[in-house]
This record gives structure tokens, C-alpha cells and sequence, in this order.
């Protein structure tokens, strides 16, 4: 029976809070930057915004991956 590999395990479960705190701060900088359209950093932050809510979304995906194949390990390719 296959084991559970524990330090891939820890490295998914970090990743998973670097996609927390990129889910939170996404938001966050699309919110800021509404909110202040008359300063001149608008584009910019809003900009920055909208990429750490890409980012959120590409590290959900890869945390995600990082646990399932900690947990049933990795797939075999058919080569």
C-alpha cells in the first residue's frame, strides 16, 4: 500500500498559503485602486491587482496538484 509522502505534503500545504494570502491581497489592490481613480497610480495598481488574482488562481490549480500527488503519488505516463 502506497505511503502518503509527507515533505511533498508540507510543500503543498505551503503553497496553499501562498495562495491564501494572493487571494486576499488580489482583491484587495482591485478594491484600493477603485476606489482612488483620481491618483495617478490607478493603472498601476490596478494592474499589480489583477496579477496577484492570476496568481491566486495558478496556485490553487498547483497546490492542488502538489497534494493529490503527495497523497496518491505521481501518474504514470503511458511511454
Amino acid at each position: 500500500m502506497k505511503r502518503t509522502d509527507k515533505e511533498l505534503l508540507v510543500k503543498g500545504l505551503k503553497s496553499f498559503g501562498y495562495t491564501v494570502a494572493a487571494m486576499f491581497l488580489g482583491p484587495f489592490l482591485i478594491y484600493q485602486a477603485f476606489r482612488n481613480e483620481d491618483n495617478p497610480l490607478f493603472i498601476p495598481v490596478l494592474i499589480l491587482g489583477i496579477l496577484f488574482g492570476g496568481l491566486a488562481i495558478y496556485l490553487g490549480f498547483r497546490s492542488v496538484n502538489i497534494v493529490m500527488d503527495s497523497v496518491f503519488g505521481k501518474k504514470k505516463s503511458k511511454n
